[in-house]
């Protein structure tokens, strides 16, 4: 195991490559799962539902992963730049993987414009934690950002139950709950730590302007989606509009 996390240490290039196969050769293994019959007949729709299966995968393995990872070596919290494990340094590894992997998925299956939001994440995200794999820098707050796929797993379980037609169910109500409750606290709080510490060691941080900006973008960007998760979800008079203007069974409605 020791030399394993050596060697991804010294070829974190060939880990994400090896990460983004084994999160392909999941999308192969998920697509002989049944699908549900409000998804069958719809090309997008089932195109959407196998994508969300492989992030849901991404974001179990992950976010708990993260979690287990500061529990493990609490210290990772008091020195966000420096301080890193194999195990962590690994964790980061397939996550790019994956977010190397759906990235090409929505490009190669011809969603790009209509996903331009996840692109512009995925880059972002990709950018920043192959710059903490190269230089072995941030691979604490890559970790800490990886917090928001404790939330994730309820967002997509969120929209998985939009495409089967289950919003009126007791599980998309319990989950509703929990979706906003870690969007909150693992979502926001996490952004805000990050955003938080950048902004306290900016004059000692390497490439503190461009962590720092990109930051600023990406709590812009969760904060309109954290509007759009209210109205949607919280706002019944809102979703009425919606639903009157003949939007309610629009692409743009399983993204919402």
């Amino acid at each position: 195991m020791e030399g394993l996390l050596s060697a991804v240490q010294l070829h974190p290039g060939l880990a994400v490559a090896a990460s983004s196969l084994a999160f392909r050769a999941v999308h192969g293994l998920l697509q002989s799962l049944p699908l549900p019959k409000g998804v069958q007949h719809d090309e997008f729709r089932v195109w959407k539902w196998r994508n969300l299966s492989v992030s849901l995968v991404h974001s179990l393995l992950t976010g708990t992963w993260a979690i287990s990872c500061v529990l493990l070596w609490p210290e990772m919290l008091d020195n966000m730049h420096s301080h890193y494990t194999p195990l962590s340094y690994l964790l980061v590894c397939i996550s790019t993987g994956y977010f190397v992997q759906d990235a090409g998925d929505i490009i190669l299956t011809g969603h790009a414009r209509g996903s331009w939001e996840f692109l512009l994440h995925h880059a972002m995200v990709v950018w920043t934690f192959l710059y903490t794999l190269v230089t072995r820098r941030y691979v604490a707050g890559a970790v800490v950002a990886l917090f928001v796929e404790v939330n994730s797993v309820f967002l997509h379980m969120r929209l998985m139950l939009k495409l089967a037609g289950a919003q009126a169910s007791r599980l998309y109500g319990l989950n509703r709950l929990l979706n906003l409750a870690t969007y909150v606290f693992f979502r926001l709080g996490a952004q805000a730590f990050l955003t938080w510490f950048i902004v306290r060691n900016y004059s000692s941080l390497d490439h503190a302007g461009y962590f720092l900006s990109t930051m600023m973008l990406m709590n812009l960007m969760i904060l309109i989606y954290f509007g759009r998760l209210l109205r949607a979800d919280f706002f019944p008079q809102a979703k009425a509009h919606t639903a009157h203007n003949g939007t309610t069974n629009s692409k743009k409605f399983l993204s919402e």
